[in-house]
């Protein structure tokens, strides 16, 4: 009976240190940097990588959701998404710009299963880094340091341009539609992947609901979340979509993710052997969040949104004369 009561208290501490690192020393966002400088500490301590695998993104679990492995979850993500937005037809060989790209787990298996020649760009140089340590070099997929809101590649430079839950870090959410929109060939096919935001034009948030919100986004590096119906609304607003924008909400097949990342310090104690004391206080730090995370999608607060839109067969300097010739009309 001692034993067990000690045990508890031990356990109760660590949870107390942990909230008390959590609500002191938030990781607010300030710039890039340091949305970079998380990121690289995440990198640097191995504790991510170690609990989530190669994949820095929720997982897919069904439609309706079923249990799964919580790492095949995420690889099966990379499969679904790559087949809801079209891009399985397309020839190997198609260039591909992971926008995100994490150290690189979907950019792999984007070159490796689908042949796409892949450039993956991320803020953070240890993911960069990583992401060059895990890719054989048979597999056509690189890895550079790049800003989203000023991608370094010029107009209709590919294929395909990809992204998944990027957008919450980007604090110009029409800058970052724009580029993502700038780079693609004509005929080229966007597909996004994002968190987001209940439509607060049509339903405003509540007290308590700005309140979660407000640590969702100090806790993780964000500036704002964008809802569904804005960022699509951004993407067409560039002038280089073909038509409307499709979108989807796949909330309820990712939702399962939050508590199975909680879970996995449960089904994995060797994290326990492996990282230490620090490291089980490091991963307690972020139960808050996840639990928050799984209220806010469990609520509607927030929305997994997806987002697929094509760029019309137009140049660029084409389509920005006539919007200048319009607004020259107009006034």
């Amino acid at each position: 009976m001692t034993a067990l009561l000690w045990t508890i208290a031990i356990v109760g501490i660590l949870l107390l240190i942990g909230l008390a690192l959590y609500l002191l020393f938030p990781r607010k966002y300030q710039s890039a940097e340091s949305v970079a400088t998380s990121y690289d500490n995440w990198t640097n301590d191995g504790i991510l990588e170690f609990y989530w695998g190669e994949h820095i993104h929720l997982g897919h679990y069904g439609s309706p959701p079923r249990k799964k492995d919580f790492r095949q979850a995420k690889a099966d993500f990379v499969h679904e998404m790559v087949r809801w937005g079209g891009i399985d037809r397309l020839p190997r060989g198609s260039t591909l710009l992971d926008v995100g790209c994490g150290i690189g787990g979907s950019s792999r298996i984007l070159a490796r299963d689908y042949g796409f020649a892949v450039t993956g760009i991320t803020l953070s140089r240890q993911q960069v880094r990583r992401a060059q340590e895990l890719t054989p070099p048979e597999i056509n997929a690189r890895f550079q340091i790049a800003d989203a809101l000023a991608l370094p590649f010029p107009d209709a430079s590919f294929d395909v341009v990809w992204s998944v839950e990027a957008g919450p870090h980007m604090p110009d959410k029409a800058q970052f539609a724009r580029e993502l929109v700038r780079v693609l060939k004509p005929g080229g096919i966007l597909v996004v992947a994002d968190w987001n935001q209940r439509d607060a034009r049509r339903t405003p948030l509540n007290f308590w609901e700005r309140l979660v919100m407000r640590q969702l986004l100090d806790q993780w590096a964000h500036p704002a979340f964008a809802s569904i119906e804005e960022f699509s609304e951004l993407l067409e607003a560039t002038g280089l979509v073909a038509g409307h924008v499709t979108t989807a909400d796949w909330t309820a097949e990712t939702i399962p993710s939050w508590l199975d990342s909680i879970w996995q310090g449960v089904v994995r104690p060797e994290g326990i052997v492996r990282f230490g004391l620090i490291g089980v206080i490091k991963s307690l730090r972020e139960v808050p969040t996840f639990l928050l995370m799984r209220l806010a999608f469990g609520t509607g607060l927030c929305r997994f949104g997806m987002f697929r839109a094509v760029r019309a067969d137009v140049p660029t300097s084409r389509v920005l004369s006539a919007q200048a010739e319009d607004r020259l009309v107009r006034s």
